[in-house]
């Protein structure tokens, strides 16, 4: 990839809009169970997280959940900036919504708690080990699948957090996305959106990333191989992505439109569809605010 091929080093994930069919009930799981903040609602829309969204949820009762294979939302990975501060989310979740907990792993570049929201979302809690630690071999990082224990993780950290009131920092780390198929996924996000690719398993899952971090976006087929178009459906509305200038997005506008994909731009935001129709936003960061 030459230069005017990669994305901005600043590019960073903004909030992912999920739509949900209980309002009421997937807030409480955010609000009351991850520990975010409610930053405004506004009708059939919430939008939750710490001083900027993370997660917004768009009440949509007319549509059904969607069919077992399809694309879509893997998981929405939520970044605390310390273990005491995930130990704190984990237990609050783990108390409140004990059927939630889905697993956990040590990645090597980071620690993470996995979980299912009410309505069958994926959602990460992670918390990233210092990048000094993280190890390279030219463009791609080391991370694996390694066990990790809830209890013991808990027993550790959850000490430190003591009661303190205040929500944890957090922000979303990365999106993990469910697709067809890893080479479209590849042509996609690193040579037309130009994110780096930073680790690939075979034909199961990508992993791509700007300015060297593990990665911003996953794709996988473990549960999605030959996935076709999505149809509208209960879970992912959106992925929000963000560029640090006007620039960036002027570059990114050009190379979409080299790559004939089809984009709808409103002078502020420019949105288009990855290849199963996963929807991504993208916009200048100081010009993202809560509607």
């Amino acid at each position: 990839m030459s230069k005017d091929d990669v994305i901005s080093a600043g590019t960073s994930v903004g909030a992912v809009t999920l739509k949900v069919a209980d309002l009421d009930a997937m807030t409480a799981f955010y609000r009351d169970g991850v520990g975010l903040s409610v930053l405004s609602q506004n009708g059939d829309r919430v939008a939750l997280g710490s001083g900027e969204p993370s997660v917004v949820l768009e009440h949509s009762p007319l549509l059904k959940h969607a069919a077992e294979g399809a694309a879509g939302l893997f998981h929405t990975a939520l970044l605390f900036e310390t273990q005491a501060d995930l130990a704190r989310a984990l237990h609050s979740v783990a108390t409140k919504y004990p059927r939630a907990f889905t697993g956990s792993a040590d990645h090597l570049v980071s620690e993470a708690l996995y979980f299912d929201d009410p309505e069958g979302n994926g959602v990460e809690l992670y918390w990233d080990r210092p990048r000094s630690t993280w190890q390279w071999d030219g463009s791609r990082v080391a991370m694996d699948t390694r066990y990790l224990d809830p209890n013991v993780f808990l027993q550790t950290h959850f000490a430190e957090a003591g009661d303190t009131p205040d929500p944890a920092q957090t922000s979303v780390g990365h999106v993990h996305l469910k697709v067809g198929d890893i080479p479209s996924a590849r042509k996609f996000y690193s040579d037309i959106l130009g994110f780096e690719v930073t680790a690939e398993f075979g034909s199961q899952a990508l992993f791509v990333a700007a300015g060297g971090y593990h990665h911003h976006l996953g794709m996988n087929t473990w549960l999605s191989r030959g996935a076709l178009d999505r149809a509208p459906a209960l879970g992912l509305g959106e992925v929000a992505i963000q560029l640090p200038t006007s620039d960036d997005l002027g570059a990114l506008r050009e190379r979409l439109a080299a790559g004939r994909i089809s984009t709808r731009d409103d002078g502020r935001t420019l949105t288009f569809d990855d290849p199963w129709k996963n929807e991504i936003a993208v916009a200048v960061a100081e010009s993202v605010e809560l509607n």
